[in-house]
């Protein structure tokens, strides 16, 4: 099974890149993108784990959209569609760190 332990869209500016998600610049918003990466005490691990970044952003999609009657949040979207990326963007490792299929 294909992992993704980095992303690399050369058409967005390349805020951070921490031990699990890759921050993008977009259009004045952030995007975050959570990777296949591991990490404990701080060290990431040499093997990521497959599918890992799409079951965190969905855990956090499910967690905002129930707390925001609550409380406002940052999140704008989880459809790679609904982002505005530039037409240049490989949009294939997005929608498979995203998708719930």
């Amino acid at each position: 099974m294909a992992t993704i332990s980095q992303t690399e869209l050369s058409e967005l500016r390349l805020l951070s890149r921490g031990k699990v998600r890759d921050i993008y610049d977009h259009a004045g918003n952030l995007l975050i993108v959570t990777t296949d990466r591991i990490s404990a005490f701080d060290v990431v691990l040499p093997t990521p784990i497959p599918d890992k970044g799409r079951v965190l952003t969905q855990l956090s999609a499910f967690w905002f959209g129930i707390t925001d009657s609550v409380v406002e949040n940052h999140l704008i979207t989880t459809d790679v569609g609904d982002m505005g990326l530039p037409a240049d963007v490989d949009l294939d490792a997005l929608e498979r760190l995203t998708s719930s299929e």
